[in-house]
């Protein structure tokens, strides 16, 4: 009885954490810059640390993105993917959003697949840039 007990419990157990584990599984970002004066990108980096990921999907998630179609000055200086894998270990694409460094070099100004636009805060776009490229926005 002890045994059944004890086999039950570590099944249980097992079973909770595997299903925690699961939860950011594969979740990564890609990033990609533009190439040239063409609207050519090339994937220059990953970001697969699990609190960087999680930091940049809540910026760009708590984003206030406007329902409007923007005409910028030029093509994207980045662009950038969430993918995840889902629970069969097969990639799935999430969202793909282009970005551009504002003129004054402070902030991000990113327009997503769906066309919306949102200009971020200073922090933010800062936090979000270091995570992205990893280096510091101010120029």
């Amino acid at each position: 009885m002890k045994k059944l007990i004890l086999f039950l419990s570590l099944l249980g157990f097992l079973l909770v954490t595997s299903g925690c584990l699961n939860e950011m599984v594969g979740q990564k970002i890609t990033v990609q810059k533009r190439t040239g004066e063409e609207n050519v990108f090339e994937d220059i980096k990953e970001v697969t640390k699990k609190n960087q990921v999680k930091k940049a999907i809540d910026i760009v998630g708590n984003a206030d993105f406007e329902n409007e179609k923007v005409a910028m000055a030029h093509y994207a200086d980045y662009q950038f993917q969430f993918p995840s894998k889902n629970r069969y270990g097969s990639e799935d694409k999430i969202a793909s959003y282009l970005l551009w460094i504002s003129s004054n070099g402070e902030n991000l100004e990113i327009v997503n697949d769906s066309d919306k636009y949102v200009k971020l805060t200073k922090q933010d776009s800062a936090d979000l840039y270091e995570i992205l490229i990893g280096e510091e926005l101010v120029k």
